[in-house]
């Protein structure tokens, strides 16, 4: 069994672990099943409050995925978020991701 399977199934067997979606959501994002991994991200995001770097990641796969707005949206927040844990460097880089977009 390979990463990704093994991910896919702790999510479906304890699907309100946010560790298993946000690690599911990684792996994905390698893989470049972007619309996927945006998915897990969505739902890390809605069981835990995040630092930034779940937020940048929703944001990298959105914008790979082209909707550029929900990326904004994702990148925006991820900046709020890492602002507010003391992650000055992090919204930095997640600020330089939507200059690009």
């Amino acid at each position: 069994m390979d990463r990704l399977d093994a991910f896919a199934r702790m999510v479906a067997d304890s699907p309100g672990v946010a560790r298993a979606r946000f690690a599911y959501g990684v792996e994905l994002q390698r893989s470049g099943r972007l619309g996927d991994a945006a998915e897990q991200f969505r739902a890390y995001l809605a069981l835990q409050e995040d630092e930034g770097n779940a937020w940048q990641r929703l944001g990298e796969c959105l914008a790979g995925a082209g909707r550029p707005d929900e990326a904004a949206d994702a990148y925006l927040a991820g900046i709020e978020q890492a602002v507010k844990h003391g992650h000055h460097g992090m919204a930095d880089e997640i600020q330089a991701l939507m200059d690009e977009l």
